[in-house]
């Protein structure tokens, strides 16, 4: 079963971030035999979620210090064979809700996969390389470069290789979900699903 995660940082229901990751979703999976993926959609507005205090401790049978709904979020990119993660554009950066998780996810270290630092500090939890891509949205004269930065970052630290980049610039602040009717957008989001589902399979086959 190929398992595939989104995971959006808008706390607008109904936004054309989450437009983007969920049609991202459904047309990879249109390209599999539907019964052999999963897509799973997480909205981090929705959850109780505690922000990073670099309690500086090691992590030993929990992820974090914290036991909060981030807590299952971990399994879940550990064992995702895509991750699609995606976000508005907040002061030329991730939301807040965004950038808790990343924060969050510190502890997530990659693993030493030619073991010359055997005595690695942090948990050899992170089994394999997965395929992503980044989702975000802001206004016309939005800057994403900052952003892009911040996911990218937190892509090389769980292990996630970027396959691409989808960004939405409203021309409307006040309309949420416009995206839909964007065709630029909806030909970058079939070209990418092409693209990521190649990618997973030619990950299948090592």
């Amino acid at each position: 079963m190929t398992k595939i995660l989104c995971i959006s940082g808008s706390p607008v229901d109904g936004s054309s971030t989450d437009f983007i990751l969920r049609e991202l979703s459904r047309q990879i999976s249109n390209k599999f035999n539907t019964n052999k993926t999963s897509i799973e959609f997480i909205k981090l507005s929705e959850l109780k979620l505690y922000s990073c205090i670099a309690c500086g401790k090691i992590p030993e049978k929990n992820f974090c210090i914290y036991d909060d709904d981030i807590s299952p979020i971990y399994n879940k990119i550990i064992e995702c064979d895509c991750f699609l993660f995606g976000s508005p554009i907040y002061f030329d950066s991730v939301s807040a809700q965004a950038k808790t998780l990343i924060d969050r996810c510190n502890c997530m270290r990659p693993p030493d996969y030619e073991n010359q630092t055997p005595n690695h500090d942090f948990m050899k939890i992170l089994t394999k390389k997965r395929p992503g891509a980044i989702i975000l949205v802001g206004g016309e004269k939005a800057w994403f470069e900052g952003a892009r930065r911040t996911i990218a970052g937190f892509f090389k630290w769980i292990e996630v290789i970027n396959e691409g980049l989808i960004t939405y610039g409203s021309h409307d602040f006040k309309k949420k979900g416009d995206a839909v009717n964007d065709l630029h957008v909806l030909r970058n989001i079939n070209n990418l699903a092409e693209h990521l589902y190649e990618k997973i399979l030619n990950d299948e086959k090592v």
